[in-house]
């Protein structure tokens, strides 16, 4: 006999303290940590625990008492559903404080880290639209919100073109508008909804079963003007296909990249999958600076053009080049900041583990004019050794923007061996990036740290650390490596 499910309590008129990880609100309630979404410190809510820990439990609010003095009305109608823009409640100034204290407590809580110079945080201009990228997904089981279920409301169409609900892959939220791109980004799925619908044979993907025709549509903007729309199928029903493309060619000409897709694997990736061009272009172009990049459909760039432009002018002024320095880009992706930096250095060596970001990186290169750059495809650990600096010099600067798991015991060890004279380290994950900053912090000292606001509404932030070489190492613990 199945066991009952325990009931979990209700916590009546709790205050909430604080901001927690992952863009959760904190309370406590005798001993016990309670995180909780889409409230605000200062708000008075009644709980209802979902989940509980020995030491921890998670909730929701079902009921607000009082409302914090620090609020801000949420503009998206999706607010709460979709799981993005999870602080559309906080007014964009308090969301940065908190951000600017999340770095931090990370650098000095995990890292230990005694800076001598904590920066402000910069906020970004754009607070809406300021994505250059967004992927809508198709499904026949949209999900429906509790006012729609509470409505009694019967729903004959249950396709959607939409976000992935938070922990249910097959459940899909029907998206009127999104503030996060260019409203080009939803005039675009609008019409692409209402001509599936419209239109026989059109069937929106059953993520369980695996069937169906429309799969995902990916929109990338750039800030030069040009946009880019790749449409994902699951066959190739070639009637259909030309049909619909030819219709939103008609309907956007300014699209200037007009790709699709035919997808039959299981997952939604398209890193392995053959792009085809309709119409245009196979890429778009951004500009930085005077520098141009060619952004094809499986290339990385920062999702926040304008603030991606001031996170590299922070890092190139933390490098503090003159133009005679030899600079390593650890994790260059497409080469992005090594060409930005690329006229203030003699030469600049840029590594990276995806080999066809690396031959945008060479593209990029070129087409800016750009020959005193070299790039290197393959793990970090295999490539940046003692070997690969005996072949291509001793860097003067290193610049490393990890993953968010940070960088590699060995690719440490490896800068350590190097002895640069400066590091400029930039995360998008200050809690990983202050462990790998107390490994340097034997011969490196932390001169500055300046956050980076990349993603207004969410809790994630990116962070700059300038670190310079101590001139006496106070004996680096080589056995925590």
């Amino acid at each position: 006999m199945a066991r009952k499910k325990k009931e979990l309590p209700l916590l009546e008129e709790v205050t909430i303290t604080g901001v927690a990880a992952e863009g959760k609100a904190i309370a406590k309630v005798n001993d016990l940590v309670i995180f909780v979404s889409f409230v605000a410190p200062g708000d008075v809510i009644d709980i209802q625990l979902t989940r509980k820990k020995n030491k921890y439990a998670e909730g929701r609010a079902v009921k607000f008492h009082t409302y914090a003095e620090k609020r801000a009305v949420p503009f998206c109608e999706h607010f709460g559903v979709c799981g993005g823009c999870k602080w559309q409640h906080l007014p964009y100034e308090e969301q940065i404080r908190y951000k600017e204290q999340q770095v931090f407590d990370n650098l000095t809580r995990i890292g230990k880290i005694e800076a001598e110079e904590w920066l402000p945080i910069l906020g970004s201009q754009k607070t809406a639209f300021y994505r250059n990228k967004l992927e809508f997904t198709f499904s026949n089981k949209k999900w429906l919100t509790q006012e729609e279920v509470a409505s009694g409301a019967s729903f004959d169409c249950m396709d959607a073109l939409g976000f992935h609900i938070p922990g249910m892959f097959d459940k899909v939220l029907d998206i009127n508008k999104c503030w996060l791109q260019d409203d080009i980004s939803n005039r675009i799925r609008t019409c692409i909804k209402e001509y599936c619908l419209a239109h026989e044979g059109y069937e929106f993907f059953d993520l369980r079963n695996q069937a169906g025709l429309m799969r995902n549509i990916i929109i990338r903007t750039a800030s030069t003007g040009e946009t880019m729309l790749i449409v994902v199928f699951f066959r190739d029903d070639q009637e259909r296909r030309e049909a619909l493309l030819a219709h939103i060619a008609a309907q956007f000409p300014e699209i200037t990249s007009l790709l699709y897709i035919i997808n039959e694997k299981c997952n939604d990736t398209i890193t392995d999958q053959e792009v085809k061009v309709y119409r245009g272009k196979d890429h778009i172009i951004e500009e930085m600076e005077g520098l141009r990049f060619k952004v094809g459909p499986k290339s990385f760039y920062q999702i926040n053009s304008e603030q991606a432009y001031t996170l590299y002018k922070v890092a190139r002024d933390f490098a503090g080049l003159t133009g005679k320095e030899l600079v390593y880009d650890l994790y260059t992706g497409t080469g992005t900041i090594a060409n930005f930096i690329s006229r203030s250095a003699q030469k600049v060596v840029g590594i990276e583990y995806v080999p066809e970001a690396i031959d945008d990186a060479k593209v990029n290169a070129a087409l800016n004019g750009i020959g005193n750059t070299l790039f290197f495809a393959g793990d970090m650990k295999d490539i940046l050794t003692e070997e690969f600096i005996a072949v291509h010099g001793r860097p003067d600067v290193i610049i490393t923007d990890p993953p968010r798991a940070g960088m590699h015991d060995d690719v440490i060890k490896t800068i350590l061996s190097a002895a640069p004279g400066r590091i400029v380290y930039v995360s998008c994950n200050p809690a990983t990036q202050a462990r790998d900053l107390s490994l340097l912090a034997g011969n490196y000292a932390v001169k500055k740290v300046q956050p980076v606001d990349m993603f207004p509404h969410t809790h994630h932030v990116e962070n700059v650390v300038l670190l310079v070489k101590r001139d006496e190492p106070a004996g680096t613990d080589e056995t925590r490596l």
